[in-house]
């Protein structure tokens, strides 16, 4: 009867230590998870989480607008399509890009947009898509900068290839700084001529 008695007090306290067992360990779990709930929280507020969000969306930019390069590499010299531009033809791309710098250095979106085509599209980026950019990167920076360097004009029916290299930096508010936002080298963007002007087309192949 003894032997009887101990073994149920004995399976109860097993259960019950049991419970209290799975009970911590909710307990934890559930801590543990609000932990890396908030830990996720501040990392999504965090000035580097920013920054890099905003990465994200200059890349848009970089695919939308010319001055900032473009979505695809050139390829060797050997297989670029197409026939070399004439310098004139050249010098008229240089001059539009130039125009379109100015524009930006100014905050000038509507100024930048002039020189894209209403009919712009590379990839998911079209110019509304384009003007979004541009004014998510004049609201962080208080000051932006472009420097761009045409490589190589080739032209394709009745488009030009512009390969070009590049850098766009902007200043930060309240500390000053000076940062890069985007650099790129020998990038793809397409132009065409529209009402005597060369405006961005995209590249819609």
């Amino acid at each position: 009867m003894w032997a009887t008695q101990e073994g149920l007090s004995r399976s109860t306290r097993a259960r019950d230590e049991e419970r209290m067992s799975l009970t911590m360990n909710g307990r934890l779990n559930g801590r543990a998870e609000r932990r890396q709930n908030d830990a996720r929280a501040r990392e999504s507020t965090s000035p580097c989480a920013a920054r890099l969000r905003y990465r994200g969306r200059l890349a848009g930019l970089a695919l939308g607008l010319g001055l900032l390069g473009g979505p695809l590499a050139a390829p060797a010299a050997p297989e670029l399509p197409g026939t070399a531009a004439p310098t004139a033809t050249i010098r008229e791309i240089q001059s539009a890009l130039s125009q379109a710098v100015e524009q930006f250095q100014a905050r000038n979106a509507p100024g930048v947009l002039a020189h894209v085509s209403d009919q712009y599209r590379t990839g998911p980026f079209t110019k509304p898509v384009v003007g979004e950019q541009l004014r998510a990167i004049f609201g962080v920076y208080e000051e932006v900068r472009a420097r761009v360097q045409v490589d190589q004009v080739r032209l394709v029916g009745e488009t030009a290839w512009v390969y070009s290299t590049g850098e766009v930096s902007g200043r930060l508010p309240v500390v000053g700084y000076w940062v890069s936002i985007l650099t790129w080298q020998r990038e793809l963007e397409v132009a065409r001529r529209e009402g005597g002007a060369w405006r961005l087309f995209g590249y819609q192949r």
